[in-house]
């Protein structure tokens, strides 16, 4: 799953998550679109929110969007640590991605229950995060090893379904609601 510079490639791991063309996803903390711009492409029926609290990267992500012609995703500027931050309405969510944005707060437990609330029963959260002690994991930061984020979100009330395969710098587990 790793390329030769290390980093996250979104079309393998992808692959190993069920999207369909008509869901509604939502990339919590989607940075320039890395995995936002790939799900749009996967779902093209649905429709992608791709949400960060930086607004030069939704802005990115726009480019992106247009210049590839995608026109099923929407950027949100918002804070995913407050109650009701995505601006998304409650179980409106097919599959919610929290990728490398956990490690970047104290308020995980909040960024979860926002993911629980915009989910529909019965459906996905894939989380991937830093391994802790992986050479290229920052250095800033509050990093969570797989035990303590499968603790966290099963305390939220999810069901652990699979582990993905990612590389050698993070993990990626995925829950039911």
């Amino acid at each position: 799953m790793e390329n030769n510079n290390g980093f996250l490639q979104p079309t393998e791991i992808l692959k190993q998550i069920d999207i369909r063309n008509n869901m509604h996803i939502a990339d919590f903390g989607c940075g320039n679109g890395y995995f936002s711009i790939p799900m749009a492409k996967i779902a093209e029926q649905g429709h992608v929110y791709a949400l960060d609290v930086i607004k030069d990267t939704l802005e990115a992500v726009e480019s992106k969007a247009e210049l590839e012609n995608i026109s099923n995703i929407e950027t949100i500027h918002c804070n995913l640590e407050n109650l009701n931050g995505s601006k998304l309405d409650n179980e409106s969510i097919d599959l919610v991605l929290l990728r490398n944005i956990l490690f970047q707060s104290q308020k995980k437990s909040e960024i979860v229950k926002e993911a629980k609330r915009v989910l529909k029963d019965n459906n996905t959260l894939v989380l991937v995060e830093w391994i802790k002690d992986s050479s290229l994991a920052p250095k800033d930061g509050w990093l969570i090893s797989k035990e303590e984020a499968q603790q966290l979100v099963k305390l939220e009330g999810f069901e652990f379904e699979k582990e993905l395969k990612i590389d050698n710098h993070h993990y990626g587990l995925i829950f039911r609601k």
